[in-house]
């Protein structure tokens, strides 16, 4: 597979400043080595007025199938086409994606030690891939590449030019041309949206492709117009990881919007601050004052029901008060990343046996739940229906019965602080509701007095006079057995 990077120049600014860009001198063939066979980069053309460098990928398609185990991974998406015989070697992919960030790693950073001042510039650039597979044809490319400046070219490969009523196949030729970018953004954008309109990877997707995406995406892809087609495709379409991405891309959006923080805006990402006088996350916040309650609770062995990706038991663990900690959530995805999270592999048997995860939900009675000194439901209510709310409250309040049940949810009220929060939007995009203060007390009462509780509330975050906190928790605390047993 073929790509070419093309510039143009003046004897102020020659165009040879493309070799130091990239890091490879314009009088050399260089040949780098990749997992799937080797990256050749040349120069064409050197001269001060115009300068084109040349990326050719050989692929060996024996290791490509070898690496896939011989299922087929990295092979030509149509299952018609065999191992061995495929469009791979040929047409622009994940392959190339990945051997551009290889072979050009330092440019695509917009690192360059010789010369600082060139990768912050402009500069005139061309691309050409010769053959481009576009699931969504000419019309999806232009809609990919036009909203980041680029002047598009999409022709459409014919299947066979000595057959042209047969039509045209599902490949383009690429042209890509701009004024106002950097090469830095030029690779970034080819990184992301090779693969993307392929719409096939060879290699398995993990969850740190997000990180991945995210970190080459920024500055673009959170305003990009086709934003969510974008994240589904080049995550493989698995559903977990692209939620993820599109909820920490629309914080990325909000945030830019409004000149902040990130963590000021998320009320559910935990982030270290970096300095003493950044405010610290309400991630954070809640976590403390949930560790504050169980402590004054007396609570020894705690429940944490909808317990995500594991951050509020990886806090608890580092308390040896808890003697016995159960993470519970419906999501065996989001459990496997707690696992991982927590490290339960690489765990002590002595911190390992204070620890469980298992799946449950919360709609049902569970045996497994019974007994705990303390349950606590962070972030979680507000991610119910409303009308399965009750089916939660008698697994957790009449069927489990903790001594102690911690509740936190958000303030709609504190949302018109958020700035950059759309009016009349949550703050979260699975949120099925959010409830003032006087809604949360109501239906804590209600439920405190149905099985036997009393109830006090405790603010989480800064109290505005005004709208109050931005977080809310309710204390759930086991009345005596015997006006328990009346209610």
């Amino acid at each position: 597979m073929f790509l070419t990077i093309t510039t143009t120049g003046t004897p102020e600014r020659p165009a040879t400043d493309l070799g130091y860009l990239l890091h490879k001198h314009p009088d050399k063939a260089q040949a780098f080595s990749t997992s799937y066979g080797t990256a050749h980069v040349l120069y064409p053309e050197a001269e001060a007025q115009r300068c084109t460098a040349a990326l050719l990928l050989e692929v060996d398609a024996v290791a490509l199938v070898r690496r896939g185990k011989g299922k087929g991974r990295g092979g030509a998406p149509d299952a018609a086409l065999a191992q061995y015989v495929n469009d791979r070697p040929y047409a622009a992919s994940s392959l190339l994606a990945v051997a551009l960030s290889s072979v050009f790693s330092s440019a695509m950073k917009g690192v360059c030690n010789a010369r600082p001042e060139l990768p912050g510039q402009a500069r005139p650039l061309r691309v050409e891939v010769p053959a481009l597979p576009a699931r969504g044809g000419p019309d999806l490319v232009r809609k990919l590449f036009e909203p980041l400046g680029w002047t598009v070219t999409a022709a459409p490969v014919p299947l066979d030019t000595q057959f042209p009523d047969w039509g045209d196949s599902r490949y383009v030729s690429l042209v890509l041309e701009s004024d106002a970018l950097t090469l830095a953004e030029a690779l970034r954008h080819l990184y992301v949206l090779l693969p993307v309109l392929d719409d096939a990877k060879h290699y398995w997707v993990a969850p740190d492709e997000v990180d991945k995406l995210l970190r080459v995406g920024e500055g673009w892809l959170p305003a990009h117009p086709e934003q969510r087609l974008i994240t589904s495709r080049y995550l493989s379409r698995r559903w977990s990881l692209t939620r993820q991405a599109t909820e920490r891309l629309e914080l990325v959006r909000l945030a830019e919007t409004d000149d902040s923080e990130v963590e000021e805006i998320d009320n559910a990402v935990e982030a270290e601050t970096e300095t003493e006088e950044k405010p610290t996350p309400l991630a954070v916040q809640r976590r403390e004052a949930i560790v504050t309650a169980l402590r004054q609770a007396g609570a020894a062995r705690v429940l944490d029901l909808g317990c995500g990706q594991g951050q509020l038991v990886q806090t608890l663990l580092k308390d040896p008060a808890f003697t016995e900690i159960v993470g519970v959530d419906v999501s065996m995805r989001a459990l496997t990343i707690a696992s991982r999270r927590l490290k339960l592999d690489r765990m002590g048997e002595r911190q390992a046996s204070r620890v469980q995860l298992f799946q449950g939900s919360l709609a049902y009675t569970d045996a497994r739940l019974k007994g705990y000194d303390a349950a606590v439901l962070s972030e979680v209510i507000e991610h119910l229906d409303l009308p399965r709310l009750p089916a939660l409250e008698y697994a957790v309040f009449g069927s489990a019965r903790p001594r102690t049940v911690l509740v936190t949810t958000p303030n709609v009220e504190y949302n018109v602080r958020w700035e950059s929060l759309p009016a009349g939007h949550v703050r979260h995009g699975d949120h099925r509701f959010e409830w003032t203060r006087a809604e949360f007390r109501a239906w804590a009462e209600a439920v405190a007095e149905r099985h036997g509780y009393g109830v006090g509330f405790v603010a989480v975050g800064p109290d505005d006079p005004e709208v109050g906190p931005p977080t809310q928790m309710a204390v759930f605390t086991m009345t005596s057995p015997k006006e328990a047993k009346a209610a």
